[in-house]
């Protein structure tokens, strides 16, 4: 494959050398700028190329900006970032219609959810009203401002974020929404030596709190990013994998303790993310050790635990670790 445009064909027995190496060198980029998070850095580019929304759990100051914006430089995309309290209005986000005093005439201001990578922080402490606007951009690919639909660029990444502390003033996702984002992961503090390093990395010769992104080298376009997305989208998933897929989110449905479990959007989820994950690890196949790579990921946050079982101290981990040691996995 030796034209950009081949890409986005099917894949071939193998995968072509540069297309691993793109999206390798994506991880390895944003690795530049966020010290230590690999899983986070793994999983967020996993949403990426597999033209998913991530949801992002973790307390501040972790590097949920920083991760965005490096992402976004990586790829020489926009970045926006919206900072969601209680009066943030929908027009806010996607942008209105003003009168112009100088043009006599009426124009369109965009908001900022037009650009490639938006953060969203915070998500849970805006009104249902505003979360609502936002999860239909993110359905849609497209917003509607008086009558008129204006489609985003692509590609189109959200990265919202909710910190699992504070509940005071907040507004959480319901689960119909919660089941819009392809991923939910979990960004923890950063180990003592990852923290010593990223320390002595931030603090040398910065002066105030700015975010250095000056270590990341732009590697791809954004269009390469949509090839690569079509590419990932076209690997190939045996009959067995995606009755593998389903079983697995049947299961979880079902499973004792599990007071609601992911629908059909799941096992979508699941496959989509799943050959992803194997195009990032330089496979022309999905195989059962990609879709039990990202099975937390994506069915953490489709599961609702019963009281019983939270009280226990269980999580939806706990219980999705033991559902992919009972679910018997293909040989292939």
């Amino acid at each position: 494959m030796t034209d950009e445009g081949n890409m986005a064909a099917e894949p071939e027995a193998e995968i072509a050398p540069e297309i691993v190496a793109q999206v390798q060198g994506l991880e390895r980029e944003i690795q530049r700028a966020v010290i230590g998070q690999r899983v986070v850095i793994r999983e967020v580019v996993i949403g990426l190329l597999a033209a998913g929304h991530v949801l992002v759990e973790g307390v501040p100051g972790l590097g949920k900006t920083l991760l965005v914006r490096a992402l976004a430089a990586a790829v020489g995309g926009r970045f926006s970032r919206v900072q969601f309290t209680p009066d943030l209005m929908p027009s806010d986000i996607s942008g209105h219609v003003m009168f112009d005093m100088k043009r006599d005439a009426f124009r369109v201001r965009k908001g900022p959810v037009f650009c490639n990578f938006l953060l969203a922080d915070e998500i849970n402490r805006a009104p249902a009203k505003t979360q609502s606007a936002l999860l239909e951009v993110m359905q849609e690919q497209q917003v509607t401002i008086e009558g008129t639909s204006y489609a985003l660029e692509r590609p189109f990444l959200v990265l919202a974020t909710q910190n699992p502390i504070e509940q005071e003033g907040t507004y959480p996702l319901p689960q119909a929404q919660l089941d819009r984002f392809l991923l939910k992961v979990f960004i923890d503090y950063p180990t003592q030596d990852d923290e010593q390093a990223l320390v002595q990395h931030v603090t040398q010769g910065a002066v105030g709190d700015l975010l250095d992104i000056s270590a990341v080298n732009q590697l791809l376009e954004p269009q390469q990013i949509v090839q690569l997305q079509q590419y990932a989208a076209n690997l190939r998933v045996d009959d067995q994998i995606i009755a593998y897929a389903v079983r697995i989110v049947r299961t979880a449905r079902d499973w004792s303790g599990v007071e609601v479990g992911p629908g059909p959007r799941g096992s979508i989820a699941l496959l989509r993310a799943a050959r992803a994950n194997a195009l990032l690890s330089g496979n022309h196949f999905v195989t059962p050790d990609d879709v039990k790579a990202v099975a937390p990921a994506v069915l953490r946050h489709r599961m609702k635990l019963t009281t019983d079982l939270e009280i226990e101290g269980y999580r939806a981990d706990d219980v999705l670790a033991d559902i992919l040691v009972n679910v018997e996995a293909p040989r292939i």
